[in-house]
């Protein structure tokens, strides 16, 4: 396991992300909010967090839903896993959406995602003519069945 250094401001009230179990892939990430956000059956927000991050070139943070929200309450991200890029500076949101049958309540400070730092390999493309073929070649969307 290798530890990279991450500048962060923290404009929140909140603690730092942080891995909850010695284990944990991911940190929590909490809600900045002046009061309670509502939402309704369906409906999305944008969650300030209150982080500002630096991220080393070649590394990402991911954004990710936290699996406790999901199941007890409803709630995930949308566009996940969210990327978070070395070059961005602003912010860090969380677009959260219920899922749920009723109204829910994210509270100040409730964790609401997860982050992961990943590395990230950047690629060139090559045009080719043909390429290999596979078993699998097109086979694609549930070509293998149900088994």
């Amino acid at each position: 396991m290798s530890v990279v250094e991450i500048k962060i401001i923290n404009q929140s009230d909140n603690p730092l992300p942080e891995y909850a179990t010695a284990g944990s892939s991911g940190m929590d990430v909490r809600a900045f909010l002046e009061k309670p956000k509502h939402l309704k059956p369906l409906e999305r927000a944008l969650i300030p967090t209150g982080l500002f991050i630096e991220l080393p070139e070649g590394f990402e943070a991911q954004i990710r839903p936290r699996s406790g929200l999901a199941v007890k309450q409803g709630i995930t991200c949308l566009n996940s896993p969210g990327t978070v890029d070395a070059d961005y500076r602003g912010e860090i949101k969380i677009v959260v959406i219920n899922l749920s049958a009723e109204d829910q309540v994210i509270q100040p400070g409730d964790r609401i995602a997860q982050m992961i730092i990943q590395k990230v390999e950047k690629a060139v493309w090559k045009e080719a003519g043909e390429l290999t073929v596979t078993l699998r070649n097109e086979g694609g969307f549930g070509h293998t069945g149900k088994q």
